[in-house]
């Protein structure tokens, strides 16, 4: 090996541990703020300048997808195995109960999941992977006569993005919350209503903090 070999050794594992360092950083801030948090903000958690961040990660999207790289290879796995359910009811309703478990675990991936994120192409890929689970299952389902014949995918997707979005506020005020409005939603595909709900009711003062968590944000604005 060469001296000038040598002396840049060193230099690729210092490059490794900031890459990790910033992985580790924005996971943790993404949890906490969402996607939107401050490039800023993770940069100094991972105790690394700005032009490390960028020369690493030269968009906030290739960040978000080196991030979300596991979650979102999960995601396509379980619709995948909600595909082969033989009871495509069971199949739909098990696996939006997994995807809005991890929603209210995690509010990026939160954010990653009810929105769009220009110049992620994994993203994108999920997003067309899911409305095509979705579609795939209403199908079956409305075959075997467990779904109404009118729904279309484009509702339910719609209807599942804006209950999304309110997850981790229904998960800080109870952690199984989110499950009562996701049942309700599904209930409304059915050919045959609910015989109970799941969880407990929101009280008028778990309402009211869910509806204070939704409104801005100020600390979470982007750079």
């Amino acid at each position: 090996m060469t001296a000038g070999k040598q002396a840049q050794a060193p230099l690729r594992r210092d490059a490794r541990r900031n890459r990790e360092a910033l992985v580790a950083a924005a996971r943790e801030t993404f949890a906490q703020l969402g996607l939107d948090a401050s490039l800023d903000e993770i940069a100094r958690r991972a105790g690394v300048g700005n032009a490390t961040l960028y020369r690493h990660f030269p968009t906030r999207a290739a960040l978000v997808e080196e991030v979300f790289a596991d979650l979102l290879a999960d995601t396509r796995r379980r619709g995948e195995r909600a595909r082969e359910a033989e009871d495509a009811w069971a199949g739909l309703t098990g696996y939006l109960e997994g995807v809005f478990a991890g929603l209210a675990a995690d509010r990026g991936a939160n954010d990653l999941m009810t929105t769009g994120i220009e110049g992620a192409a994994s993203l994108a890929e999920l997003h067309t992977h899911n409305g095509e689970t979705i579609r795939l299952l209403l199908d079956r389902a409305k075959a075997q006569g467990t779904v109404r014949a009118d729904v279309t995918t484009e509702d339910l997707l719609l209807l599942l993005a804006a209950l999304g979005r309110t997850v981790p506020a229904l998960a800080s005020v109870a952690a199984e919350a989110w499950r009562r409005p996701l049942a309700l939603l599904l209930g409304g595909l059915r050919t045959e209503p609910l015989t109970h709900l799941p969880a407990a009711p929101l009280t008028p003062a778990q309402l009211g903090d869910v509806l204070l968590d939704l409104g801005p944000h100020a600390a979470r604005s982007p750079r």
